[in-house]
Formats: structure tokens, sequence, C-alpha cells
């Protein structure tokens, strides 16, 4: 009966040690790129985002106010048109808004869902961001409660909009959330509505955890930041 040397054995257990040593090592720079990597490059982006925005509005202000009272002008897709602030989820919380929610977009800040209604319109102005990855925008979402102030710039006016639900559990599949009259909103008739989008569980993505809001107030912003902004 033939023994197997005891070199070729210590060979494969050096080899199998190796191996999970470059596993692990991959493991967690993988990990602290989820955590950390994602994180820096998408403030970046944002803090970009909100630069062009203050550059754009500094050069050409009214450009962004609608027409004799009318609707905003078409947004452009992947171009961000607003800065949102919900002091509940930070003194600094701020993150520009974009037009359309792909993964690039979502990579720079907040997302618009194109196909619902423009800022401070009659609709429902929906917004998606990660809760987790590319800077956590949305990781304290669960803490907002009836409310508490969302306020929106696009440059030339303050639309500050008030929570009226504890986050709402629902399916992925469950798009009617973004209607203008969410059935399972608090709402029951037309209305300047806000809807706010993310994943749950916080480091999954089975559900979808859901805020809605009205249209509370407006102001120029030539007035200075609003009393929700205000403290």
């Amino acid at each position: 009966m033939s023994v197997v040397p005891v070199v070729s054995v210590r060979l494969v257990v050096r080899a199998l040690s190796e191996l999970c040593i470059t596993a692990g090592t991959l493991i967690v720079l993988f990990v602290v790129y989820v955590l950390y990597w994602t994180g820096v490059k998408a403030d970046s982006a944002a803090d970009h985002q909100i630069s062009a925005l203050r550059d754009r509005w500094a050069r050409a202000p009214a450009a962004a106010a609608p027409p004799h009272g009318g609707p905003p002008a078409p947004y452009t897709d992947g171009r961000s048109f607003a800065v949102m602030y919900i002091p509940r989820l930070g003194g600094d919380w701020h993150k520009p808004v974009l037009e359309g929610t792909g993964v690039k977009n979502l990579q720079k800040g907040l997302g618009h869902y194109a196909s619902t209604a423009p800022l401070g319109q009659v609709g429902n102005f929906s917004v998606a961001g990660h809760r987790r990855t590319y800077g956590d925008p949305f990781k304290d979402f669960p803490e907002l409660r009836p409310g508490d102030a969302v306020v929106l710039s696009d440059g030339t006016t303050w639309f500050t909009y008030r929570i009226d639900n504890k986050p709402f559990r629902t399916l992925p599949s469950d798009v009617g959330v973004i209607d203008p009259v969410p059935a399972e909103s608090p709402f029951r008739s037309p209305g300047r509505y806000l809807t706010l989008t993310t994943c749950d569980p916080e480091w999954g993505s089975s559900h979808r955890l859901i805020a809605w809001g009205h249209l509370d107030s407006t102001a120029p912003v030539a007035r200075g930041k609003p009393p929700a902004l205000a403290g």
C-alpha cells in the first residue's frame, strides 16, 4: 500500500492556506470598496452636481423659473435640477436630484422618476435613492416621521413638503406608490404630493420603503432659507 509523502501533504495544506488568505483578502477589499470607496466616489459626484447647479443658477437664475407661473421646462435625463434637504436625516444632509432613476444617476445623488410630476406641480413628484452604498443617502430613511420637512430648491424657489406617514414597506413590483394619488397613501384626491422610495432591508433589496408627503409652502430663494432650514 502506497503512502502519500508528508511533503506532498504539506504542499497541499500550504496551497489551501494561501488560497484562503487570498480569498479573504479579496473579500475584505470588496467590503472596503462597497462601504467606503463607493461612498467617496458618490460624495464627490454629488458635490460636483451641486456645484454645477449653483453655477448654472448664478449665470441664469431666471432659467429655472417656470414662465408665467406655468410648469417648468422638461428635465434632461441624467442632469441635476434641484437640491433636496431633509433635516431629520442630519443637519448638513443635502443631495442633488437628477432626472431619471438609472444606475449612473443614483450613483451621483437622488433620481426623479421621469414619469411623475415636476417639482411643486400638481401630481406626485417622486424620488428614489440608495439606502446603502454610494454615499448611503437614505440610510436613516426609517427615522422619517409625519411632520418632517423635505425641502427642495430649483434655484429660484424653495419648496417645503411635509411627510404624512411613517415609512410604508412594500414590494418592488408595487409601482402604484408613485401614482398621482397612490392607493396606499394618506391622500384621496389630487394634490401636490411627494414620494420618496428606497430599498429594504438595509443591506438588501427584496422590499421598498415609501414615504409620502404634501407640498406645505413655497417661497422665493431671494428671501433666504425657509423656516424648516433656518434653524
